[in-house]
């Protein structure tokens, strides 16, 4: 894991200036703790920070080809390089130095372009190529690792962060209030938003060619559900196999391994799955606990700890370990993200930095086997329709009048954005289940709802286009977003072993009743989940991680929740009713609506805006950096920046 960043002059002769990349890479001390290095080629100059994860001794980036002058520099992991470093030398090409991602060069040099298709891991990655004078950006196909670019004065600029593309910048560009209007819906940026005008995201699956004058975007991968034939024989015996490689693959490195347990079947899968390929090995499951009963997980946690024989670490999470540790991490990240479970993640990442490296998780196994009670609302919402509109008036008429709860997920929360969708079409119904902010309230802050610009495909079954566009966008922008910037906090790498590439192939081969069958959902994956994990961990009621905001709100965070949405600007600047948003939380308050993730939404929201305009009054003054060695890694996890190794 690392982070990376970097200049190309496209339209100039002149190499750009150092002190700019020195200051994205300072940015990025805390993704890549373990070294940091500039070098130039030509008119581009790439950066890298180090977290050292494969090949200890080894990594430096970013490499250069002597005889072509490509230059690389890459954020992750290569699951499949020794595949790859045997390809090559079968074709005479040998791969210097060690290290996983020391075969990405040879292998553009051999396939151009495509070579994105034979690459099995995570990365975002930044290629030059001098001979077609021309800049090459990728995510991989989950979209697990992020990566953001600007063009300024001729010059491309990309890094793996906002805050540290902003860094780099000759100034901070404007914000891009569509955008910011489209994260108040979604709760997150999808591809190619960014909270500032001129600064655009690479999509997951997606490669992006940069030359003068021109910009091409090129999806190398998507996911393509029931399109496959179906594997004979046992799945369940397949799968057990592909999974066991998946986290085999993930798993192989140079540093102590971790779980992020919370005690449901995905993570707990995951947790099962690294014991059996590994039992003398040690393995500790780290969880969040709460003090709401219905929000804690812990006791499931460990129940499935002692079921493996893992250790189990227990940390708990307090609201007033909120308001700082989300300031620190988008401060760190420089983008605001409306997921509720971003700060306690980071708590997580903080706890287990003290004992590992890197995190399996399980992220992607509700979106790709069918895990989400929406997908049964969406098949509900087909029988709903033919009721007479007599009935369907009184049924929406008893939900709205169903009391506000502090528990967890209700019923009566997901009837009621059932209800307000009932003349959706099933898409924008299922956006709508998800919304961080409905349309209702969006239109009393003031806020004109902006359309999301992800299509699906045509010719897609709706279980096949709604699981896609989970994938797409909630899981690449916001699940995946909340666990990279919450471990790279504290350089802790999160990995997920359901987005293996062979896993997501595996899922599109499943028919849809195989996902979902009525009422039940991820059906596959419980019957698989049976030949690991107790019966009643299997088929327990699905809770996901939440966190008690609404109780919360309405108490120890109330204060800080008022000074945010009183905060200066934000009416003036987005047309954002300061006082509508006031009036929610005292509707909040006096519990005549739950109005908790709006009101998140928009506390992150100015807690963003308080740091753009922090960025935006900063002079454009880069640091100097001299030459030094690498300092300790000690000492970078204590968050002392890397100093600036430059070649000899």
């Amino acid at each position: 894991m690392c982070g990376i960043c970097g200049m190309v002059a496209l339209e100039a002769s002149e190499p750009p200036p150092r002190e700019a990349v020195a200051a994205m890479v300072a940015h990025l001390a805390r993704r890549g703790p373990d070294g940091a290095w500039i070098e130039g080629q030509g008119t581009a100059l790439f950066g890298v920070t180090r977290l050292a994860i494969r090949a200890l001794d080894a990594g430096r980036q970013p490499l250069v080809d002597p005889a072509t002058g490509v230059m690389l520099a890459c954020n992750g992991e290569i699951d499949n390089h020794r595949e790859l470093r045997d390809w090559l030398a079968a074709r005479g090409r040998s791969v210097e130095p060690d290290g996983d991602i020391a075969v990405l060069p040879g292998l553009y040099l051999e396939l151009g372009d495509a070579f994105l298709e034979r690459v099995r891991g995570v990365f975002a990655l930044a290629l030059w190529d001098p001979r077609r004078g021309k800049l090459l950006l990728a995510r991989d196909r989950a979209g697990e690792r992020p990566l953001f670019f600007a063009r300024a004065r001729g010059t491309v600029v990309f890094a793996s962060q906002v805050a540290a593309l902003a860094a780099g910048l000759p100034q901070v560009p404007a914000p891009d209030h569509a955008a910011l209007c489209r994260y108040l819906q979604l709760g997150h940026f999808p591809a190619p938003d960014s909270p500032f005008a001129a600064m655009h995201k690479v999509g997951p699956g997606e490669l992006v060619l940069l030359e003068p004058g021109g910009l091409t975007r090129v999806r190398y991968w998507r996911w393509r559900g029931t399109r496959q034939p179906k594997m004979g024989g046992d799945p369940t015996r397949t799968f057990d196999a592909v999974l066991q490689e998946a986290v085999a693959r993930q798993s192989e490195v140079d540093v102590k391994v971790g779980v992020f347990l919370s005690g449901g079947v995905d993570s707990s899968l995951v947790a099962a799955t690294a014991r059996r390929l590994r039992p003398d090995q040690p393995l500790t499951a780290y969880g969040l606990r709460f003090r709401e009963a219905s929000y804690d997980e812990g006791p499931f946690a460990e129940r499935v700890a002692d079921y493996l024989g893992i250790d189990y670490v227990p940390v708990w999470v307090e609201p007033e370990a909120i308001p700082p540790l989300l300031s620190e991490l988008i401060a760190s990240c420089g983008e605001p993200l409306a997921d509720p479970a971003w700060v306690p993640t980071a708590l997580l990442a903080r706890r287990a930095s003290r004992d590992i490296r890197l995190a399996l998780v399980g992220e992607g196994a509700d979106e790709l086997f069918g895990g989400y009670p929406t997908y049964s609302g969406a098949w509900l919402a087909g029988y709903y329709a033919r009721l007479p509109a007599g009935v369907r008036a009184l049924f929406r008429r008893l939900v709205e009048r169903w009391p506000v709860s502090d528990k967890k997920v209700t019923l009566s929360f997901l009837l009621k954005r059932f209800v307000q969708g009932e003349r959706l079409d099933p898409l924008s119904r299922h956006r709508l289940w998800t919304a961080s902010i409905p349309p209702a309230v969006l239109e009393r802050l003031g806020i004109a709802p902006h359309a999301s610009p992800w299509q699906a495909p045509p010719g897609e079954g709706l279980l096949d286009r709604l699981q896609r566009y989970d994938l797409e966008g909630p899981l690449a922008e916001g699940l995946l977003t909340k666990a990279d910037r919450a471990g790279m906090l504290f350089a802790v790498e999160l990995r997920a072993p359901f987005l293996d590439q062979a896993v997501l192939e595996f899922a599109a081969t499943l028919p849809a009743q195989e996902r979902v069958r009525g009422l039940a959902t991820k059906v596959f994956l419980k019957r698989y989940a049976l030949r690991q994990l107790p019966r009643d961990i299997v088929h327990r009621r699905k809770r996901g991680l939440s966190v008690p905001l609404a109780v919360w709100l309405r108490g120890p965070l109330q204060d800080w929740a008022m000074a945010a949405l009183s905060r200066p600007g934000l009416e003036e600047a987005f047309g954002l009713r300061r006082q509508a948003a006031l009036q929610l939380l005292e509707e909040h308050r006096r519990r005549t609506a739950d109005h908790a993730r709006s009101l998140w939404a928009l506390i992150v929201f100015s807690e963003w805006w308080a740091f753009a305009q922090r960025a935006a009054a900063e002079p454009r003054r880069w640091p100097d950096h001299p030459p030094a060695s690498q300092r300790s890694s000690a000492a970078s996890r204590s968050g002392v920046p890397m100093s600036i190794q430059k070649p000899s």
